[in-house]
């Protein structure tokens, strides 16, 4: 059963897992439960995505039951009129702060202004030896990212070299891999943590949370991070 974390008449949000796509995809063809047919058949209701979260990335998934809110809120998705908060584990000691404008190429290679801001929440020396280092070093941050360009926060974190740990094609693959050997974690540590905007019918400021999944927070005890 999915997570359910908000529902009214018009729209319904889950907290979905790491691992699970939204809908069926042909870059997934291995993956046969989906978060739109399993929310359709909890709920007994049609329902249709209003954005996108990656299939590895959880939290705050959002759908409509009817086409005018489904319309409303893709709207607002574009328009940049939502806030949303992500928390990430990533590679190294971070900033305490920081905003990244760099573009980013979308499919075509036409290059997009893409705007990130995040700031660390907490970070952890954790006593295992990677590479030529006595210990690997890692930082939990909270992003808000101001545009919406496909995997944006993952391109963000790689460029400034500091990976999110288990994102397999912006990541360090040796981070990944050691990762796996030493705590069988193969979850791409990213959570989708916050999400508000205006509802489409009634214009009331909709403000929603996700908790972290136990996955995340295996990794965060582990790190003797706080939750």
């Amino acid at each position: 059963m999915l997570e359910i974390i908000y529902q009214d008449e018009n729209l319904i949000a889950i907290n979905k897992p790491h691992g699970l796509l939204v809908h069926q995809s042909s870059i997934a063809r291995d993956a046969t439960e989906f978060a739109l047919q399993l929310l359709r058949d909890q709920v007994g209701k049609h329902v249709s995505p209003v954005h996108r979260l990656d299939r590895k990335t959880s939290g705050v998934l959002l759908f409509a039951f009817d086409k005018p809110s489904e319309i409303a809120m893709h709207q607002q998705f574009m328009n940049a009129e939502t806030d949303k908060k992500y928390l990430a584990i990533l590679r190294g000691f971070t900033p305490d702060a920081m905003d990244i404008d760099y573009p980013l190429a979308k499919e075509n290679g036409t290059m997009q202004d893409a705007f990130t801001s995040f700031r660390t929440l907490q970070k952890a020396e954790v006593a295992v030896a990677f590479g030529k280092h006595p210990t690997s070093r890692y930082s939990l941050v909270e992003a808000t990212p101001k545009t919406g360009r496909m995997h944006q926060l993952r391109r963000h974190f790689s460029h400034i070299l500091h990976p999110i740990i288990g994102d397999r094609t912006h990541g360090c693959n040796k981070q990944n891999k050691f990762f796996k050997a030493q705590w069988d974690m193969t979850t791409m540590l990213l959570h989708a943590s916050e999400l508000a905007f205006a509802h489409p019918v009634t214009k009331e400021r909709i403000h929603l949370k996700a908790g972290l999944h136990d996955e995340f927070k295996r990794v965060m005890d582990f790190m003797k991070m706080e939750p």
